[in-house]
């Protein structure tokens, strides 16, 4: 069986619509961003310039490295502007007690 293990981030109430948060989970730097009434989590590391994307625009379903300004989707992680050319992580989601979570897996249980 397939699963991921979630970890608590911080409450919704922290992050409101068009904002970004980064968080350290078991030595991932991930982005937790809220986005069109969706929480996603990326990467936190361009997969281009190896820089930090917390410092990047967040936009329509995309978040930009501040240095080159490669952009990535938020759902899948796809480039969609060079220079990148390879996707970012994305990780599982989900809302339990106004809690978010990250899933981060999958592993085997």
């Amino acid at each position: 069986m397939t699963t991921c293990t979630y970890f608590r981030a911080f409450m919704m109430g922290e992050l409101p619509h068009g904002a970004k948060r980064a968080i350290d989970i078991e030595g991932n730097s991930i982005l937790i961003c809220n986005w069109g009434g969706r929480i996603y989590a990326v990467s936190n590391i361009c997969s281009h310039a190896l820089e930090k994307l917390e410092c990047g625009r967040l936009g329509n379903g995309w978040i930009t490295c501040p240095i080159h300004g490669a952009r990535f989707d938020l759902a899948t992680g796809q480039v969609k502007n060079p220079p990148a050319t390879r996707p970012i992580a994305v990780f599982d989601t989900r809302i339990v007690d106004e809690w978010i979570e990250v899933g981060l897996g999958p592993t085997v249980g």
